[in-house]
């Protein structure tokens, strides 16, 4: 009788469950790729799960034949780091959205970040409140005319690149719904890298915020708004025409036809500090080209393998120990 396991396909990571999201909604393509990425890294159903908050991202684990949860808004970062702690042999996707996880879940992401737990996240940003009908998001651009802005937001928005590569993410890249090849190459970086991977996705609410990303994705301006990030290599875009040189601690737009190569800024993704990711993640269309690919990928202890460490070294000084007896132990009061 044989015992190797079969070979999973796309389809073996779809879930019996009719997907509802709008028709033409970014979140199919995400999904769709997902489904395409974890046969080709070898995972297998059991040992895969999806944590969610709220919103039309957090419906993600519906839709997928794994384990999954469908969690409290903003705090699926806590019971990621919980399931990941005590199941260290799992591998754990967070999906969420700028709403769920920038606003009320703000901390949350934060700490899951900077603990560095081995577990993958990808933020669906489409500067807007979708699943509660278009009100203005931590992301969406000064002036958005929305439901609860109907005189346009006067809020600063978050920038999440920025905001994780401050909270020293050890990965940290972002790639667009409609780029298929780009988002499959980032989701297997992602799961590649052990500690917290932060995967910030470009995607499209076509009822309530329709084209936002357009200047990213139309074939007719994308070379000259957005700019693929190469590890040791220069900063270049525009069809190879323009770069990115540095002028003090500035970066500025340059044309090739006047500066060579050499002289224009090159991308290292393993730099120990994060002073060229955090720069880089500031650069922003109109003025500048926007960034896509790995900002940040360095290696760093992970929480959870720290603090099973710590549990293994308590149990050979101390024992296994019984639960009842810890209920009983320290500090304890008789109430008559």
């Amino acid at each position: 009788m044989s015992t190797e396991l079969p070979v999973l396909k796309p389809a073996d990571f779809a879930s019996d469950q009719d997907v509802r999201w709008c028709p033409g909604c970014g979140d199919y393509s995400i999904l769709a790729q997902m489904k395409k990425v974890l046969p080709e890294l070898g995972s297998t159903r059991e040992n895969t799960v999806f944590i969610s908050g709220i919103g039309c991202s957090s419906r993600f684990p519906y839709y997928m034949n794994t384990y999954g949860m469908h969690s409290i808004h903003g705090r699926a970062p806590a019971f990621a780091t919980g399931l990941k702690s005590t199941r260290p042999e799992l591998d754990i996707w967070v999906i969420t959205g700028d709403g769920d996880a920038l606003s009320i879940g703000g901390n949350h992401f934060m700490h899951i970040v900077r603990r560095n737990v081995d577990v993958n996240i990808i933020l669906f940003n489409n500067a807007i409140y979708g699943l509660t009908k278009g009100q203005y998001s931590p992301t969406s651009k000064v002036g958005s005319v929305t439901k609860s802005t109907p005189r346009g937001s006067i809020d600063h928005p978050l920038n999440p690149i920025s905001v994780a590569i401050a909270a020293e993410a050890s990965f940290v890249a972002r790639s667009i719904d409609t780029n298929i090849k780009h988002l499959v190459a980032m989701m297997k970086r992602a799961a590649a890298h052990k500690g917290t991977s932060f995967l910030e996705v470009y995607q499209n609410c076509n009822v309530f915020n329709d084209g936002i990303w357009d200047y990213a994705k139309n074939k007719n301006t994308k070379a000259e708004t957005t700019l693929l990030l190469e590890h040791g290599k220069p900063l270049i875009f525009a069809d190879g025409t323009k770069g990115i040189q540095l002028n003090g601690f500035n970066p500025e737009v340059v044309d090739l036809a006047n500066v060579a190569q050499d002289d224009l800024l090159f991308h290292d993704e393993k730099a120990a500090n994060s002073q060229l990711a955090f720069l880089l993640s500031r650069m922003r269309n109109p003025e500048f080209p926007e960034p896509i690919g790995v900002f940040r990928d360095i290696d760093r202890p992970t929480y959870d393998d720290m603090i099973n460490s710590q549990v293994e070294d308590a149990v050979s000084e101390k024992g296994a120990g019984e639960l009842q007896n810890l209920f009983h132990s320290g500090d304890t009061w008789n109430v008559d």
